[in-house]
Parts: C-alpha cells; structure tokens; sequence
C-alpha cells in the first residue's frame, strides 16, 4: 500500500525583517509547534500561496493551516485559537488562579489540581516562562544528558493537563483585588474570574537595551530571548550576542549551529562571572564562537532591518561598526508588575514581597485582617501567593522555582484550611 503523504505543516508566509513575522514565529516555536516559514521575498513558493488564496501582498504575515483556511496579520489570540489552544475560560470560578506558567506556575497547577483544586494557569506567550527558550538545560535533576527547555516544558504542560489543569494561552492579566471572600482577577479583554488562592508566578521580562536604534529594528534583527525562533535564519550569517549569563550561553552554543560566526559581547571582565562552568567550557570548546569581554553595543543601524551595531569598549569608551545580521540580546531582565501597584507590596525593583521579607519582618502588614503572619510565600495580600524569579530574593534557577510552586501549593492548602 503506497505511503500517504505527510500533511502540510502550519506555514508561516512574510517578509524576514517584519517585527509581526517574527513575533507569529517566535509564539509558535515557543509553543513547540511545528511550522514552514515562506519568505516572500526569496520564496517563489510564497507568492504562488498567496496568488492561490487570492491574497495580495500589503497585510502580512499570513498564518496557513493544514486545512487550508488562513488568517491575515494574526495576534497571538488568533495564533493559539488556530492551534488548538484556550483563550476564554470554562468557568467564572476557581479554587486557585496562578498567573504565569514558568516552572514555578507549571510545578504548583500539577501539585494543586492532583490535590483536588480547581486550578486555572493563565499564561501570556508560552509555558515555560524563560527557561522554555533554554535550548539545552544541563544540569536540571534527573536529568543527566540535559534537555531542552521546550521539552521541559511540553512534559509539564502534558503532566498538568492530566489532572485536569485548565490553560488559558495568549492572556494577561492586567488587574488584581479582593472582594471578600474571593479574590478577583482581571484579564485583557476585560473579562474577570473569581477564586479563593491566587499565585503569581509570572517570572520575568528580558530587560530591553537602551541603546539608539534597538527599539525600531526589535523583531527587524534586534531580538530578545529568540534564538530558537531565529536560529535558521542565522545560517551562514555572522550574529552577535550581548549578554554573559547563562541564558547568553546556552543562546550562543544552539546559535553557533546554525550561524558562521557568534560574536559574544560581554560586558564582565570574564564569561566565568555570571556564568556555569560546564557552559562556559562548551563555548571555548566551539570554535566558531568568539567573546569579547569589556564591550557592549553602543548603537543598531539599519533601514527597515539590522545592518550593522557600534560596538564600545567599556573601559576605553573606544568605537566600532560591525555589520550584523542580528543581535541576540540577554542583559538580564525585570519583574513586569505594574499591574500590581497599590495592591501588594513589591521591592524596588519590582519583585514581589513574600513572607518575612515584608516590611516589619514578622509582623502584620497594613490592611491583614487574619490573626496570623503570613505565610513564608504569601504577599501582603492574605490568599495572594507568589513563586519563581517573580518573588523578591528568591533563587534564579529552574529547580528552585520548581520547589517553589509545590511549596506555594501547600501554604494555599493551609490558607484554605483556615478559612
């Protein structure tokens, strides 16, 4: 019996250097969602498509299904209804809300739901939070030949869903109050659920790099934490990288796959500052990857697209111009907790207050109404959690947001049991 041919993938028709193109691929490939990009520009297939469905060439990107229907300039809502993901909840009401789905968000909806709550995990982009976009994380427990962060990822999502974890993909949360005794929380197209336990979870924001030009060439070449997305375009190219973290590292080894060159600017004396040994031996250890320490990028160029980067020495203040491809930034990142304002107490920076690291450690916050201190990961607020890279002075790394979620979970069941 002669072989069936394999279905079309969900194909992907633009232009390389539109921010709206890169923005539809990068929600796919952090969805773990399998997909042909069609340049319109190098691609004669691309234009025979668009002539095929009657589409001109002035609204793009256009998104492709398998079935063969189409979207013309899809949002991330568009994208994750198309594939099979929930934007709008079942219900108005849950035991536990958890905004963010990084380890700490995935770790508690598996805990919660097993241990019989109604549990929603809410999640903007994708889960897995940063460590989604790890191409290889390699010294998480059990774990000995590595794996990447989107398989992490996929397997939590599939462990929460099979106990009964509802997801909402491409939503934010944008509000926050308490209405005793339920906790509400707002979302962006202004719908709002009610619970007894919220956890946030949320993670962090790659921080964005001041420097003129990188605000309009972002997704035009100047890309923050894309490399999985971005990577096939960087074949045969020279890019640069800024960053000398962790995440820098594991950005830089996949890239270095696919890339001529990577070029690492590092603003630290020394790669061996901020990052793992083991990560730091696989870059000297490939050959097509080049630090530089002491530098940074100054200025991006370029009309439309990335062209080239002023690179300065941050000890001579001496400049240069580089012609680029791209720029993978990781300079670090930031809370995005705004929204909270005026509801829980947060840091300076932004993170989150938990436990004794409230004000007045120990003691009762202003407004706490039960006849207890709080819990050691509960805000301000009583029933409000929080866990991960989100909550101030937690540690930053994947196993620690992890035992972070469960812990999380537990002091939600003592909460409830109070109550």
């Amino acid at each position: 019996m002669p072989e069936q041919p394999s279905p079309e993938p969900i194909r992907v028709v633009g232009l390389q250097w539109a921010a709206q193109a890169h923005e539809v691929r990068d929600f796919l490939a952090r969805n773990g969602v399998p997909y042909r990009w069609m340049d319109l520009e190098r691609d004669p297939a691309a234009r025979a498509l668009l002539e095929e469905l009657g589409l001109g060439h002035d609204r793009l990107p256009v998104l492709v299904l398998p079935d063969g229907t189409y979207v013309v300039e899809p949002s991330d809502v568009d994208v994750a209804e198309r594939i099979g993901h929930s934007t709008e909840a079942a219900s108005p009401f849950y035991d536990l809300i958890i905004v963010g789905a990084g380890p700490a968000g995935l770790a508690a909806a598996v805990y919660a739901s097993s241990e019989g709550l109604r549990t929603l995990l809410v999640e903007r982009e994708a889960p897995g939070g940063q460590a989604g976009q790890s191409s290889r994380i390699e010294n998480y427990l059990g774990f000995p030949e590595g794996l990447s962060g989107a398989e992490l990822a996929r397997r939590a999502v599939e462990q929460a869903r099979r106990f009964g974890v509802e997801i909402l993909a491409a939503r934010s949360v944008t509000a926050l109050r308490v209405g005793e005794p339920y906790r509400h929380v707002t979302l962006d197209d202004g719908s709002e659920l009610r619970c007894y336990a919220v956890l946030l979870s949320m993670g962090v924001a790659w921080r964005v790099l001041d420097a003129p030009g990188c605000p309009t060439l972002t997704g035009a070449g100047v890309y923050y934490g894309a490399a999985s997305a971005e990577a096939h375009a960087a074949r045969g190219q020279d890019v640069y990288l800024l960053g000398g973290g962790n995440s820098a590292g594991q950005a830089a080894v996949h890239l270095a796959r696919f890339a001529r060159s990577v070029t690492m600017l590092v603003l630290e004396e020394s790669i061996e500052e901020r990052m793992s040994q083991y990560l730091v031996d696989r870059i000297r250890n490939t050959p097509n990857i080049h630090v530089r320490t002491g530098h940074t990028v100054a200025e991006a160029h370029g009309q439309g697209r990335l062209e080239e980067i002023t690179i300065r020495n941050v000890t001579t203040e001496e400049t240069e111009k580089a012609l680029a491809c791209a720029l993978f930034v990781f300079i670090g990142a930031q809370p995005e907790t705004d929204w909270l304002e005026g509801v829980v107490e947060r840091d300076g920076q932004g993170f989150v207050l938990t436990g004794d690291a409230l004000p007045g450690a120990g003691a009762r916050p202003a407004g706490w109404t039960p006849d207890r201190a709080p819990y050691l990961l509960e805000t301000s607020v009583p029933g409000v959690f929080a866990a991960g890279d989100v909550r101030a002075e937690s540690v930053k790394r994947v196993a620690s947001a992890v035992g972070e979620g469960a812990m999380a979970v537990q002091f939600i069941h003592q909460y409830l049991g109070d109550r």
